[in-house]
Formats: C-alpha cells, sequence, structure tokens
C-alpha cells in the first residue's frame, strides 16, 4: 500500500510536478490523494486536475471578512485533507504559517520545503534576500531545506533533508531562482523517500 499525501501550494506548482513525475516514474512510493492551494489562479491546481488528482481551493479572506479566526481557517482546512486520509501533509510553496489548530491535527505529519539553509532567512523571499546577501559579501552559497513542522515557528523543526546551492559573480537573481527550484526538486524528493522508506 503506498504513502498518502496531501500536497499544499499557492503557486506555480513546479515541486508539485516533480513529485507527479516521481511517483508516476516508480521512484516514489506514494499517491498524490489531494492538492489544496489557498490561491485560485494557482498553476499548481492546473498541474493536479491533469494528473487527475483532486484540488480544492481554500482562501483564507472570505473567512476573515466573514469575522472568524484563523484558526477557524486552518481547523477547516484541517478537515478538507482529513477526508483523504493522508499520512503526511506535503508544503510545496504554500505560503500560509500554519497554526496550531492544524498542526496538532496531523503532529510531526507535515513536512516543509524551503529555499534556504537551516537558520537562514525565514520566510518569505529567502532567495531575494540570499542574493542580496551575496551581493553584500555577506555568504558565498545557499541551498534548500525540508523540515518537519514541529510548532508555529516558521521554517524550523527537525531536519529531514538538506542541499547546498552555490552562487555565481555572474548570477543574476533568476538564474539563482531557477538553479534553487532545480534544487528544491532533488532535496524534496530525497526527504520523502526518507520518511516513506525510512533511514538506509
Amino acid at each position: 500500500m503506498s504513502t498518502r499525501l496531501a500536497v499544499l501550494i499557492s503557486g506555480n506548482g513546479s515541486n508539485l510536478q516533480a513529485m507527479i513525475d516521481a511517483i508516476r516514474m516508480r521512484l516514489l512510493a506514494a499517491e498524490i490523494v489531494v492538492v489544496v492551494s489557498n490561491r485560485k489562479t494557482a498553476f499548481g491546481l492546473e498541474r493536479a486536475t491533469k494528473a487527475g488528482i483532486p484540488t480544492h481551493y481554500h482562501p483564507l479572506k472570505p473567512l476573515l471578512e466573514a469575522g472568524q479566526e484563523r484558526a477557524d481557517y486552518d481547523t477547516a482546512l484541517a478537515e478538507m485533507i482529513a477526508a483523504y486520509k493522508p499520512n503526511w501533509i506535503v508544503l510545496a510553496g504554500w505560503m500560509h504559517i500554519l497554526s496550531d489548530a492544524f498542526l496538532q491535527r496531523y503532529p510531526y505529519r507535515v513536512i516543509n520545503l524551503h529555499p534556504a539553509l537551516p537558520g537562514q532567512f525565514p520566510g518569505v523571499n529567502a532567495i531575494e534576500r540570499a542574493y542580496e546577501a551575496y551581493q553584500a559579501g555577506k555568504i558565498k552559497k545557499t541551498g534548500v531545506m525540508v523540515h518537519l513542522v514541529s510548532d508555529e515557528g516558521v521554517d524550523n523543526g527537525p531536519i529531514l533533508a538538506t542541499r547546498e546551492a552555490l552562487i555565481y559573480r555572474s548570477d543574476t537573481l533568476e538564474m539563482l531562482q531557477q538553479r534553487v527550484h532545480q534544487t528544491e526538486h532533488q532535496v524534496l524528493l530525497e526527504a520523502l523517500h526518507r520518511v516513506i522508506e525510512g533511514d538506509e
């Protein structure tokens, strides 16, 4: 029986596509049972639909405008995902910090991908901030990490996998973004293989 994954996205979904391709090629013993986006125009929803994966659009703004709390949003999200009985929740470009209302429902079963090395550039725009730090002579490399989400902290938690990404003098921001995204695909699959198959 393959491992059941729920994937949360907010944008293009290139990491989702890497997972879909790895599963199709039998490189990852898993099944993506649902894809949820907080943005209606996220291209990742189209990727999921093309692959025959159920999708949901779960926006935050309407709930807040209706007077509900952020925890209500996360509780509803957890309920929605629970119907698909996932073993793991994968945050692949999900641009919300999940509250305890969600995390307590899936303790140590939420996996986050972040385009920076542990302890560096938590939060949004990590690649842009790394590029600026390199230009200022503060760093010589950046990277990608995948970690378990254990609490409401931003981009911290037990590390599953990391990989460095070099920065070159000739790099534009777009070149670095492309290199980091390519690294993301590799590291995410490595981390998923680790939690599914165990350490060898």
